[in-house]
């Protein structure tokens, strides 16, 4: 693949500075992109703010994936226009964003960002806060300080993400030896990586992300800062998080990627309960995440879909035994202990990566049908099955018994009950009611017509 990429053009082997003014142009004849591959929709942008008179390219992740014959998930264009210019130039735009401006142009399902060319902000000018902030970390709040097309080279976070490409002319302008470290599978931070990481810490997940995706490596001197700076995730807001942990383990490579947050100790600043579990018992925990990663990756390789609140549900439960117990040694009973631990462990989660609502009760609702699945008795079997959350539950259970866990055979047993005849089913409840005589197992007395408190509607335990 990478032999057809670079047709022409040969770059030799060497150690190259992380940028230069000068770009390298690429014609059409020295790279593998076509006019004919760019969405219609972004050509068409690209060419009208051309004929307005400004300066206008495709750029980032959608020429990387092009280039590397992946399909984009979206296009990104950059402008010498500001963000109204823009929208004066297309009535389907729309100006986003407070701490990085952008315009959004619609064409029907399909949005083309666009995005004026950045420069740095010069730190002594006071007159420029307004446009462009950062904390007392360095972290960038604010980022609406204009410049030049190499400006903005600078300012992107990886030399791959670098390239810039003008359907026009069907020219690639690499001026941080972009090319390069495609061609020799890096990802590079462009300027200093300490700095970059301190500008924005979320580079640090990106470039894991990119690195797990694209089955590169990260480039020795732009991974050295990471596992030092990995604290620095603390200061992201929440919201931010989620959604760059969705980007992280939804992208078809998330048992890659928790390898690679576990090498550079970026996994505990987002699971800090599931990093704590994994060092109590990393043959369990481990196990068990592992083996929910790879199944999320399967499932989207087959087209099927997936849902973060069962990913969620897997990745915190290994924190959920050593809290469970810690409650039961204060004197707290095994159901409510159960179900206190998880509402504190989703909340602690949830200031950290904020999971919505329509996530978290879902997640719940897989954990509390891991205490309802092993009651099967009379008619609770049929009724769990008519449950919308058996499904997800019996997987669940599935999950934990893969990763060593003891249920006395329960994933088999509710495997052959769905696959089961009535009669067959009548039989294997039988066979249960015999199995708790045999043993000796008090029978449930019935309560008459007394109202059942929350305590008597809890599911007990085997």
């Amino acid at each position: 693949m990478l032999k057809k990429l670079f047709q022409s053009f040969r770059l030799p082997l060497r150690r190259i500075p992380h940028s230069r003014r000068t770009p390298e142009i690429l014609s059409s004849r020295q790279h593998s992109l076509h006019r004919s591959e760019i969405s219609r929709h972004a050509v068409s942008v690209v060419e009208r703010l051309q004929q307005a008179g400004y300066e206008a390219y495709v750029v980032g992740g959608c020429v990387r994936d092009l280039l590397l014959e992946l399909n984009p998930k979206d296009y990104d264009v950059a402008t010498s226009a500001t963000p109204e210019q823009v929208r004066a130039e297309f009535r389907n735009a729309r100006v986003i964003g407070r701490r990085f401006k952008l315009v959004h142009v619609h064409f029907g399902r399909e949005i083309i960002e666009v995005a004026t060319f950045r420069a740095n902000h010069p730190e002594e000018d006071d007159d420029a806060s307004h446009l462009a902030s950062r904390n007392e970390s360095g972290r960038i709040l604010r980022d609406n300080i204009y410049g030049t097309l190499d400006d903005d080279a600078q300012r992107r976070d990886f030399t791959i993400n670098a390239l810039y490409y003008d359907p026009t002319s069907e020219r690639i302008l690499d001026h941080t030896h972009g090319v390069h470290d495609i061609r020799n599978r890096l990802i590079r931070l462009i300027g200093d990586p300490e700095q970059r990481y301190q500008e924005d810490p979320v580079r640090m997940l990106r470039a894991v992300r990119f690195a797990a995706k694209l089955d590169f490596e990260i480039e020795r001197h732009s991974a050295e800062p990471i596992a030092e700076l990995a604290d620095l995730l603390d200061g992201i807001p929440s919201a931010r998080l989620f959604d760059e942990t969705l980007k992280l383990f939804l992208g078809g490579k998330a048992e890659r990627t928790f390898e690679l947050l576990l090498e550079y100790d970026l996994f505990a600043p987002l699971f800090p309960a599931s990093a704590a579990a994994l060092e109590r018992n990393p043959e369990y925990a481990g196990t068990l995440i592992r083996n929910a990663l790879a199944n999320t990756d399967l499932r989207i390789e087959q087209g099927k879909p997936v849902t973060p609140a069962f990913l969620f549900a897997a990745l915190l439960w290994p924190a959920l035994p050593a809290r469970v117990l810690e409650l039961q040694d204060r004197g707290m009973p095994p159901i409510p202990a159960m179900q206190e631990a998880a509402h504190d462990i989703i909340w602690e989660q949830c200031q950290r990566t904020a999971i919505p609502k329509r996530f978290t009760i879902p997640m719940r609702e897989i954990w509390d049908m891991q205490e309802r699945l092993p009651r099967r008795q009379g008619r609770r079997a049929d009724q769990l099955l008519e449950n919308p959350r058996f499904r997800a539950g019996y997987d669940f259970l599935l999950l934990r018994e893969s990763a060593g866990e003891l249920t006395n055979g329960l994933g088999d047993w509710w495997t052959d009950y769905q696959e089961a005849s009535d009669s067959e089913r009548r039989n294997m409840i039988r066979r249960l009611a015999s199995k708790d005589e045999a043993s000796g197992a008090p029978r449930k007395r019935r309560r008459g017509g007394r109202r059942r408190g929350p305590g008597d509607s809890a599911p007990k335990a085997d």
